[in-house]
């Protein structure tokens, strides 16, 4: 599908776009991989991995989401776009809150309009489990920018350009991931964890690239995608990566939950499962998707107390496992 396409990556220096390229360079045939982001040391430090001299269609823009002008000149003859742009840090976004907003918020409706009038085909953007029943500001917009993703798909018209989100975990080993603290943290002997309670969902950043290929060929148009993926508790995550180390109990940061959630409470009676994934339908509008999705994909209709949450996930990882997605993720940066 990504053959011969013209693709932007919004974000695209950033953990998931470096690995997202990498698999587009690795498996298609793109005529033109467009990255687009505002460092420009970081396009600078990427460029010497994915060089646009080696990749002749590799092509890097700086840019910010904020700018709809230059959102309109990036898009110029682009068919996909993945859009991983955001301010992500909790603390950063409680404290500097309209900056969160203009990113994350504003910045996803200057992707859309730019979409629609460039008449891209698709557009799928990355959320977080923190938007499910948001308690902190990050989460807030992110919520926000799924709702004006989704929604979107009635604005297109005659464009048909269709919208569509990915809601995924922890990544292990990412920027801001716990692992890298607790190996830090286990060199003094003392391991710092929030709440013996706590879960959380985890997921590799290669399972995640593979979920956004997989769901931006099956999109149709509004639909939010969650893929099942296991969930550990941070207390077992700790005795993983520092048996030896004596545990401190710290409590719960501002803004942090004790289990994470995907799927909220009052979303079931608009989600399907599927084997590997569940697909949480807009409520609102169809865009010819639900009678698809329900009756020849295979997707069984969730109850309406349906809630898919780190602490109620019928899979579970070993501390084996776990250290195996770290490792593999170590030896694969």
């Amino acid at each position: 599908m990504l053959n011969d396409q013209n693709i932007l990556v919004t974000g695209g220096t950033g953990s998931f776009g470096k690995r997202f390229v990498e698999n587009i360079l690795k498996r298609y045939n793109p005529t033109r991989l467009i990255i687009f982001s505002r460092d420009e040391l970081k396009q600078w430090e990427m460029r010497q991995t994915f060089s646009d001299k080696k990749y002749d269609c590799i092509r890097y823009f700086i840019g910010d989401v904020r700018d709809r002008e230059r959102l309109y000149r990036a898009m110029d003859g682009v068919d996909i776009v993945v859009h991983a742009a955001a301010l992500k840090q909790v603390p950063t976004a409680e404290y500097n809150p309209i900056e969160a907003v203009k990113t994350n918020v504003l910045g996803a409706a200057n992707l859309i309009d730019a979409a629609i009038d460039r008449n891209v085909k698709r557009v799928i953007a990355l959320s977080t489990d923190k938007a499910a029943g948001p308690i902190n500001l990050y989460g807030a917009t992110k919520l926000c920018s799924d709702k004006l993703l989704t929604a979107a798909n009635s604005y297109s018209g005659r464009h048909h350009t269709r919208f569509a989100v990915v809601r995924y975990g922890n990544v292990v080993g990412s920027r801001g991931s716990v692992i890298p603290l607790f190996l830090k943290m286990k060199k003094t002997g003392v391991v710092p964890v929030t709440d013996p309670r706590m879960t959380r969902f985890w997921i590799t950043l290669d399972q995640g690239v593979e979920f956004v290929l997989a769901s931006l060929e099956r999109m149709e148009g509004g639909e939010i995608f969650v893929p099942k993926i296991p969930s550990m508790n941070m207390m077992d995550l700790a005795r993983a990566i520092a048996p030896e180390c004596r545990i401190e109990i710290v409590g719960i940061r501002p803004g942090e939950k004790l289990h994470e959630v995907m799927v909220p409470l009052g979303d079931g009676r608009n989600t399907l499962e599927f084997d590997d994934h569940y697909v949480i339908l807009h409520p609102f509008h169809e865009w010819g998707g639900r009678d698809d999705y329900h009756h020849t994909r295979g997707g069984i209709r969730c109850t309406e107390d349906f809630e898919f949450s780190s602490d109620k996930n019928p899979r579970w990882l070993t501390a084996e496992q776990l250290l195996e997605m770290a490792q593999l993720h170590a030896t694969s940066v």
